[in-house]
């Protein structure tokens, strides 16, 4: 992550990773078939629940896939 990024930008981003990694692990899924059901690649599904920074349409395609608002991945 960038250093000249606010901390509470990066602190921002944790949460969001976290309510990505809570929801899908609350519907038994892997990463994997997160990322073959939202055509992300795994990795980048990684780095998101690790808080590193994320495309507005890949949180769009999580959100639907995990069954959330895309408000709720944010906060």
């Amino acid at each position: 992550m960038p250093p000249d990024q606010p901390q509470w930008i990066l602190d921002a981003r944790r949460a969001i990773g976290d309510r990505v990694r809570v929801q899908r692990l609350r519907l038994d899924m892997t990463q994997e078939r997160l990322a073959e059901t939202t055509g992300i690649d795994r990795s980048t599904i990684q780095r998101i629940e690790y808080g590193e920074e994320a495309k507005i349409s890949h949180l769009l395609l999580i959100a639907k896939e995990l069954r959330l608002h895309v408000r709720d991945l944010l906060g």
